[in-house]
């Protein structure tokens, strides 16, 4: 057995994965240039530690179960004349987040609603934060078969580690006495432990709607909007706007 192969058996016995595969090239590159010993392995050991973000990362990326990867930067701020640009700024701080403070992003469909609460569900991530997506439609599904799915139950136990919770479309559907009252214990589950991004097409006003049930109402109102901002989208549908014809 090579010496070489000796030192890759080393590293994956110590867990050092990545950097025992890479180490065929990281010992060509170190003789070819007269690396020192200390920038070897610190190359060696920088390669594995970036590695190993990158998988978490990507990890996360597939648990966050985004609809589709549009990060902010494909956010076209000048075709949103309510937000303005501090204000922008300030939500990619991301400082909310460890304010267990609410977004509310409402307006009529297709003013991006949904792509600003990707984009900032994947700054999230690249920041270091747990981050959860599910549209309403899907949320009242996994709650209502949690007991039964164990599908259901590991999205569910992501979504409450989470430290960031996108619901999208709040006004998708109307709930029954026994999803609105699911809906309100998963809230009432995530209110001092993580941020929540709702996008809707109507204010919090209206979600008695939803809802049904006065009281329910009152109790996840009160529990979404004590700590919580609401960004009003406005302007022409941005998918209308930018559409495509077959003539």
């Amino acid at each position: 057995m090579t010496q070489s192969k000796v030192l890759q058996d080393l590293l994956r016995s110590l867990r050092l994965t990545e950097a025992a595969n890479e180490l065929p090239s990281f010992l060509k590159k170190a003789e070819t240039s007269n690396m020192s010993y200390q920038s070897f392995l610190q190359e060696v050991m920088s390669y594995e530690q970036k590695r190993r973000e990158d998988k978490v990362i990507e990890r996360r990326m597939k648990w966050a179960s985004f609809p589709f990867n549009k990060t902010l930067l494909d956010f076209t701020l000048k075709e949103q004349p309510s937000l303005s640009k501090r204000q922008f700024n300030q939500l990619i701080e991301l400082n909310w987040i460890d304010q267990l403070y609410n977004l509310i992003l409402l307006g009529p469909p297709g003013t991006g609603k949904t792509h600003l609460a990707v984009g900032l569900g994947i700054q999230a991530i690249l920041e270091g934060y747990k981050v959860m997506f599910i549209s309403m439609g899907d949320l009242i599904h996994v709650l209502k078969t949690e007991e039964i799915t164990r599908k259901s139950q590991i999205r569910l136990k992501r979504l409450r580690d989470s430290n960031l919770v996108i619901i999208d479309d709040l006004m998708f559907m109307a709930m029954d006495q026994r999803e609105a009252n699911l809906f309100f214990h998963l809230i009432n589950d995530l209110y001092n432990s993580a941020s929540i991004v709702l996008t809707s097409n109507k204010g919090p006003s209206d979600w008695g709607e939803l809802l049904g049930d006065p009281a329910i109402t009152t109790a996840v109102l009160d529990r979404i909007v004590h700590r919580a901002e609401v960004v009003q989208l406005s302007g022409e549908s941005y998918r209308m706007k930018n559409r495509t014809s077959i003539f």
